[in-house]
């Protein structure tokens, strides 16, 4: 059985219709990941949501490759959207398949920076079409006991873009595109002579102020907070399998319920 969309002729999706699949719309990212890792993390993200359907059941969409995050701008090789763009391709990748009476979808977002324009667009289409869509955001799906446990004390000090949990999954899925030999340590800089606390501003008197920070003002390789030399092959694995079975059991209980009647559970 196929479980991309891709993969399907157009008489193959129809036929699978009757069954009310679960369609998974993947959402990623082309941009910079530090020195030492590929920048378009959009592949880890398909990679996902393919083996999630795989192991539910479920048609996973073509990825998106490119999404929101003006700080990323100053890098080279990145492709970012425009917030009013971004939500016209949520919306039409959603509408795509509302048109056609397929209403049991799940968003799978593999960039942080997506994650409130999507919500935006998915409010407004409950609103206006009946349809509840859920979203998984992949990278903020991992557990703090899997971090301590993949980790141990190192965990705050591995997590992090230029860090993990990227850098591990790309070294377990594609270690031939990884360069460890260019990985540099997190140092960021200071903005007005305070401490940059990340793209979204600085300290002052060790309380947050909002700043428009860009990616390479926080540290010029891009290198916003994780540490690529705790990151291996072998904690890819873990971070992909914990991800993919998650994603699973979340299709296979979706597929009971009614995205347009959130307040009736599934039969148990």
């Amino acid at each position: 059985m196929k479980h991309a969309l891709a993969d399907m002729t157009v008489a193959e999706f129809r036929d699978r219709l009757s069954e009310e699949p679960v369609i998974l719309l993947p959402f990623g990212s082309q941009e910079e990941q530090g020195p030492h890792a590929p920048m378009g993390d959009y592949v880890l993200t398909d990679a996902i949501a393919l083996k999630a359907a795989e192991l539910s059941g479920a048609i996973s969409a073509p990825c998106v490759p490119f999404g929101y995050a003006e700080f990323f701008r100053p890098f080279p090789g990145g492709v970012q959207f425009r917030a009013s763009t971004f939500c016209a391709v949520v919306e039409d990748f959603v509408g795509a398949f509302l048109d056609h009476g397929v209403e049991r979808l799940i968003v799978l977002n593999g960039h942080s920076t997506n994650a409130a324009l999507i919500d935006q667009v998915l409010r407004k289409i409950r609103r206006e079409r009946g349809v509840a869509v859920p979203t998984i955001n992949l990278w903020r799906a991992i557990p703090d006991s899997l971090w301590r446990d993949l980790h141990g004390e190192n965990a705050g000090k591995a997590r992090g873009h230029g860090g993990d949990p990227i850098t591990s999954v790309y070294a377990y899925l594609k270690p031939d595109a990884m360069r460890p030999d260019l990985a540099k340590p997190s140092v960021r800089g200071n903005a007005f002579g305070l401490p940059i606390a990340g793209t979204a501003g600085v300290t002052f008197e060790e309380m947050p102020v909002q700043l428009p920070v860009d990616a390479d003002e926080v540290n010029a390789d891009g290198m916003l907070g994780g540490d690529p030399e705790l990151s291996s092959p072998e904690i890819g694995m873990a971070i992909f399998d914990h991800l993919t079975t998650y994603c699973a059991r979340f299709i296979e209980h979706f597929r009971t319920c009614d995205p347009r009647d959130i307040d009736k559970a599934p039969p148990p």
